[in-house]
């Protein structure tokens, strides 16, 4: 078997699949890629048995079809600092040792391969009563970026350590929460034309955002068990999270009357110098909010140490003294763009709730954020 493949293109599949190996597998054959050569394209494969990811690019100068499996971070790591040009492998079928080439004979890589056949099966069959959509990449990419940084680490809500995704026939509603903070992202970029619903882990997350490109389509495939993800170079199969997502809805609150409008940077901003010399152990920064100006305040005690800064916001209310944790509010506030963050609030023993400004066009942000006690400003 023998084919001529460009090394950067083939470093940039071999690097994106690569994310899917864990550092410590339990079958050492999970430490190689799957490497198969079919109808002039070069299909790239890795897994950790919970999630598969396939990635082809096509070749040149291709001689005869098979399978191999080969060391991935030796490749990566040879691929990684090859130039830009064009590298022939030659494998023998018979004892697969593989001979790398490139700019004639001038550089040369001999290593040994392993048969293709004893890499666990991939070929992974959707169960019955899945159901099947295509959506643009961008509204998946957009529902991770923006929920990601909430989900739960807690092992014993093992259902809030991932993503919900809620699919609607004219919408998906990504969601996650770890109890103390809860972000939804709805987008109606497309209509699935379909209902249902899963609980995505953190880590086939990471890979889609990773891995899968912009401005493309994108086909969904969720069963019981499984989400499979196919666009037009990639396949990805991960094992979905077992048991019952909480009811998001319920949490939220339907009416706080109170709002606080603020500029996003200077906010930002202003707390990450004030949070510095807060108690690290309570991360706590106390808002004193009223009409025209809100007061950010941290104190620590067991240092002596104080800091307090005030900014121009717009409150429809008189005065509100309310508590959140600093690192949680700087996440809220990294993660929406706008240049205004809305807050409403009612009362600060009840979740505040932080929106952009406006809405990117056929979406729908929300963060919610439940406050910390406060015993005086």
């Amino acid at each position: 078997m023998k084919f001529n493949v460009q090394s950067k293109a083939l470093y940039g599949l071999a690097s994106a699949v690569s994310k899917v190996i864990n550092s410590k597998n339990p079958m050492p054959i999970l430490n190689n890629f799957l490497i198969e050569l079919r109808d002039g394209m070069l299909h790239i494969t890795a897994s950790d048995l919970e999630n598969t990811l396939t990635a082809k690019v096509p070749v040149l100068e291709a001689e005869g079809e098979g399978k191999f499996c080969v060391d991935a971070r030796r490749l990566t790591d040879l691929l990684k600092s090859m130039p830009d040009i064009g590298i022939t492998f030659n494998i023998d079928d018979d004892n697969l040792a593989i001979e790398v080439t490139y700019n004639g004979d001038k550089g040369k890589f001999d290593f040994i391969g392993i048969n293709g056949n004893e890499y666990p099966s991939t070929d992974v069959k959707p169960e019955e009563g899945a159901i099947a959509f295509t959506v643009p990449s961008n509204q998946i990419l957009n529902g991770i970026d923006n929920t990601m940084f909430a989900v739960g680490t807690d092992q014993l809500r093992p259902q809030m350590m991932g993503i919900f995704w809620d699919v609607k026939p004219d919408s998906i509603t990504f969601v996650a929460t770890d109890t103390r903070k809860l972000v939804k992202y709805r987008s109606t970029m497309s209509e699935p034309g379909v209902t249902g619903s899963c609980i995505m882990p953190v880590k086939p997350s990471a890979v889609i955002k990773n891995v899968f490109p912009r401005d493309t389509q994108v086909k969904v495939t969720i069963d019981a068990k499984r989400a499979m993800l196919e666009a037009e170079n990639v396949k990805f199969s991960c094992q979905l999270l077992k048991g019952s997502f909480p009811d998001y809805n319920r949490v939220i609150p339907v009416n706080n009357p109170y709002a606080m409008t603020v500029d996003r940077g200077t906010f930002l901003s202003a707390l990450r110098r004030v949070s510095v010399f807060g108690d690290q152990g309570q991360n706590q920064a106390k808002l004193k909010i009223n009409a025209e100006e809100v007061t950010i305040k941290a104190v620590d005690n067991n240092y002596c140490t104080r800091a307090v800064e005030t900014i121009s916001c717009d409150f429809n209310h008189s005065e509100m003294v309310i508590g959140f944790s600093a690192p949680y509010v700087m996440e809220i506030f990294s993660t929406i763009t706008t240049d205004d963050v809305v807050v409403t609030l009612s009362d600060p023993s009840r979740p505040g709730v932080f929106m952009p400004s406006e809405n990117a066009e056929n979406s729908e942000l929300l963060m919610l954020l439940m406050p910390m006690n406060v015993s005086e400003f």
